[in-house]
C-alpha cells in the first residue's frame, strides 16, 4: 500500500486490530491462516477496491474486517456453519463493535457466491438453507466485501493446499529415509 493509504487504513482500523473480541480471532484457523490474518486481508483488499470503485471506503474496511466474526470452527456449531456464519458474524459486529446497518448488511451478504453454488449444487452442505433473495448484497459496499473475501478466500486456500501438498512431501520423503 501506498504510504497515504497505510495511514489512512491504519488509522480506520486501529480501534477494531487492537480490540480484545478481534484478537480472539487470532485462535481459529481460517482457510489455512489464522482468522485474524484472513480478516485483516479480506479488509485491506476491500480497502483497496473501494478506492477504485469510489466507494464508502469505512465501511467496506470495516465489513471486510469483521466479515467473519465468529469464534470457533464452522463445524463447531450451526451457528457457525458454512451459510449461517455471517448471521453469527453480523450479531457481534453489532454487539462488539457497534456496526450501522450498512456494514452489518455487508457482513450478513458476504457468503452471496456460496448461496449460488448450493442453489446450482443443492447437495452441498444438504443441512442448510439459504435464500438468494436474502442473502444478495444490496449495496455497492456489499458486493466489494463479497469479491474481497472470494479472492482473498481463493489465494489462501492455494496457500492451504501448498501447506499440505509441502506437509505431505515431507512426510513422504520421511518415511522413504526411515526405511
Amino acid at each position: 500500500m501506498i504510504k497515504k493509504y497505510k495511514e489512512e487504513y491504519n488509522n480506520l482500523t486501529k480501534n477494531i486490530i487492537n480490540n480484545e473480541h478481534f484478537l480472539m480471532t487470532k485462535n481459529d484457523m481460517h482457510h489455512g491462516r489464522t482468522k485474524y490474518e484472513h480478516l485483516v486481508r479480506v479488509s485491506k483488499c476491500a480497502f483497496v477496491m473501494s478506492k477504485i470503485f469510489k466507494a464508502d471506503t469505512i465501511t467496506c474496511t470495516t465489513a471486510g474486517l469483521l466479515h467473519d466474526l465468529f469464534y470457533g470452527e464452522r463445524t463447531d456449531s450451526i451457528e457457525n456453519s458454512y451459510l449461517n456464519h455471517p448471521h453469527t458474524a453480523r450479531n457481534n459486529a453489532v454487539k462488539y463493535f457497534g456496526v450501522g446497518d450498512k456494514v452489518a448488511c455487508a457482513i450478513e451478504t458476504h457468503m452471496f457466491h456460496h448461496v449460488i453454488l448450493k442453489k446450482i449444487f443443492p447437495f452441498i452442505n444438504r443441512e442448510e438453507e439459504a435464500s438468494i433473495k436474502f442473502s444478495k448484497p444490496k449495496s455497492k459496499e456489499a458486493w466489494i466485501v463479497s469479491i474481497a473475501d472470494l479472492l482473498v478466500s481463493i489465494n489462501d486456500s492455494k496457500f492451504f493446499v501448498k501447506y499440505k501438498f509441502n506437509l505431505a512431501y515431507l512426510m513422504l520423503v520421511s518415511f522413504i529415509l526411515s526405511k
